[in-house]
């Protein structure tokens, strides 16, 4: 009885240390300049903490992970339910909106805004009583750091901000899929973890000057699963009507034209490919929203905007969400009975027009650059009348194996990790088959980039599946098909869809030939060969007459001897990952 007293009186005694104790500081350095400048990362890591201080039962302040150079990623997580880890969410059966801010660490309005519009939200029950936020206040903490005046010189403020990529010069943005940068990998376990319903992903964009201040494009809308895209279209015209209400000029496509400095050519809506974060989410069979405010608006606008498109989405979560999350979870039911998917996009060429508010402008050519130069007056607003390619269809449509993929053994520990860091799920193989039926991929062609994207040299694949029998080493991958993540899985492997693994180059020792045949031993093999086969040589002297290119080039010309030579290495252009119509023995 003298312990329960004890711990009574500790209880009492804490909590009235908690009333005595005075609020935290929630505002700004944003704020406190008049919307400025913008706070460093110590500022991130105090209100993290204090935010936590200040609303111990619904704010959870938290590490998920470091950065090269060494730094802590914080992230907070905001619900007024109560429910403030994934667990406790998931038994609550609420959905979780991730918002993060500062991907593009000098594009930071998302992390001033969100903290206010958060500390705006506890003051009162209301959107995050059903729902949990999770934000994350800089993705790209190094690049935050890298701090100056200058960093975006196409951008109005603030005064100093942050680098674009990271310490390691990746661009975030563009690592969902390949998941190179360590700050990617330890986003990518807070989604495992918290299976977010919505992501928010926040940003400035630039080029042109016009009026319009805000640009909202949500995911999946022409891609992805049917019900999804509909729950899309209208979550992104409600805050798209939500910013309007408050004197906004959003757009609901990303506003970039054809010719980057020529807005008579138009804009052409596209599909994004998943390296992206609006492209990948749906691969997830969950919704993204890409915000981006204008550079050309003051930071002031851009912040205030901001705030306004979070306080939107977190309403519309509210109200919606939890019909949102019944669609989502049925949607991954659907991915898992996944027979095709469209693994390229095309925009069709027709074209609708649309009056788009711009300034008058002039195109001269620039006597600095020698170029014809575009030149904006922003003290004369006009609507311009310009052409919109919006209509999208699939470009490349792939059947889905009907088990699954095999990744040999001498590919698994690379793949596994890959894999691994998304969340797929497989399975080792314990036993191995001397010859196993399987479909095999092997390129007809293969074009690789004139220089690195993002440290790779990519490559795009041609070729196609067939029937094959091949041996399977004990240790492989089983990658099986029938998974929530199917569509995730399809464009990670399948080697021409455009963010796969081989598109990366992350199988390029498989399209190298390793071997070759001297010329003067081709020669050898060539008479050879024509001397023992009348068929062989009807077929030289066709391909002779009918293929002046092959007839002018003597490699081509020997390389037709040495294919069918038994030197010849019968896996050059094989790709190693395979795949099946049945569960091969664990």
């Amino acid at each position: 009885m003298r312990r329960l007293w004890t711990a009574l009186a500790l209880a009492g005694a804490q909590a009235l240390a908690l009333a005595a104790a005075p609020m935290p500081d929630l505002t700004t350095l944003a704020e406190r300049s008049g919307l400025r400048q913008t706070g460093r990362y110590d500022e991130v890591e105090r209100l993290c903490h204090d935010f936590a201080r200040a609303y111990p039962r619904a704010v959870r302040c938290f590490a998920f992970g470091r950065t090269p150079q060494g730094r802590t990623m914080w992230a907070l997580a905001a619900s007024q339910s109560g429910a403030l880890t994934p667990a406790a969410a998931r038994r609550a059966g609420l959905p979780v909106t991730l918002v993060q801010g500062g991907i593009h660490a000098g594009e930071i309005e998302g992390k001033d805004a969100t903290f206010i519009a958060l500390r705006e939200q506890l003051k009162q029950p209301g959107a995050l009583k059903r729902q949990v936020l999770l934000f994350v206040p800089v993705f790209n903490v190094d690049g935050h750091e890298r701090f100056g005046a200058w960093n975006r010189p196409n951008q109005r403020g603030p005064e100093q901000m942050g680098w674009r990529v990271t310490a390691q010069n990746i661009n975030l943005n563009r690592d969902y899929m390949k998941a190179d940068a360590p700050e990617m990998q330890a986003m990518l376990g807070l989604v495992r973890d918290w299976e977010p319903l919505v992501a928010v992903d926040l940003h400035t964009t630039d080029g042109a000057q016009f009026q319009h201040d805000i640009a909202v494009m949500v995911e999946p809308l022409q891609s992805g699963d049917e019900a999804l895209r509909q729950v899309g279209r209208a979550w992104r015209d409600g805050v798209a009507v939500a910013l309007a209400a408050q004197g906004g000029l959003p757009l609901t496509f990303y506003p970039s034209f054809i010719e980057a400095d020529n807005p008579a050519s138009g804009i052409e809506d596209a599909v994004p490919t998943p390296r992206f974060s609006n492209g990948y989410f749906a691969l997830r069979n969950r919704l993204s929203l890409l915000v981006e405010t204008h550079s050309w608006r003051d930071y002031p606008h851009r912040v205030t905007q901001t705030r306004q498109a979070v306080d939107a989405v977190l309403a519309q979560v509210a109200e919606q969400g939890k019909t949102w999350l019944q669609i989502a979870h049925e949607a991954d039911a659907r991915a898992a009975r996944l027979t095709e998917l469209p693994l390229a996009w095309r925009t069709l060429d027709e074209a609708r027009e649309i009056d788009f508010l711009g300034y008058a402008y002039t195109r001269t050519p620039s006597e600095i650059s020698g170029a014809l130069m575009t030149r904006y007056d922003e003290s004369r607003p006009e609507v311009w009348k310009i052409p919109l390619r919006d209509r999208v269809v699939p470009d490349r449509v792939r059947a889905a194996p009907r088990a699954g993929y095999l990744v040999p053994a001498e590919y698994a520990e690379v793949v596994a990790a890959k894999l691994s860091v998304h969340g797929v799920r497989f399975e080792r193989l314990k036993t191995g088959a001397d010859a196993l039926a399987v479909q095999a991929f092997r390129a007809t062609q293969v074009k690789l980039g004139t220089h690195s994207v993002e440290g790779h040299q990519m490559a795009e694949i041609s070729g196609d599946w067939a029937p094959e029998s091949r041996a399977v080493p004990a240790g492989s991958l089983f990658v099986p098909i029938a998974q929530p993540l199917a569509r995730l899985v399809m464009n990670l492997l399948e080697p021409d869809a455009p963010d796969s693994l081989a598109a990366w180059g992350g199988f390029a020792n498989a399209f190298e030939a390793k071997e070759y045949m001297e010329p003067y031993v081709a020669e050898q093999v060539a008479r050879e060969q024509l001397a023992a086969s009348p068929a062989l040589r009807e077929a030289f002297a066709a391909r002779l007459q009918s293929d002046p290119v092959f007839a002018a080039s003597p490699r081509q010309r020997l390389d037709f001897f040495y294919r069918r030579s038994p030197s010849w290495d019968e896996r050059y252009r094989l790709y190693p990952v395979l795949r099946v119509d049945s569960r091969p023995a664990p």
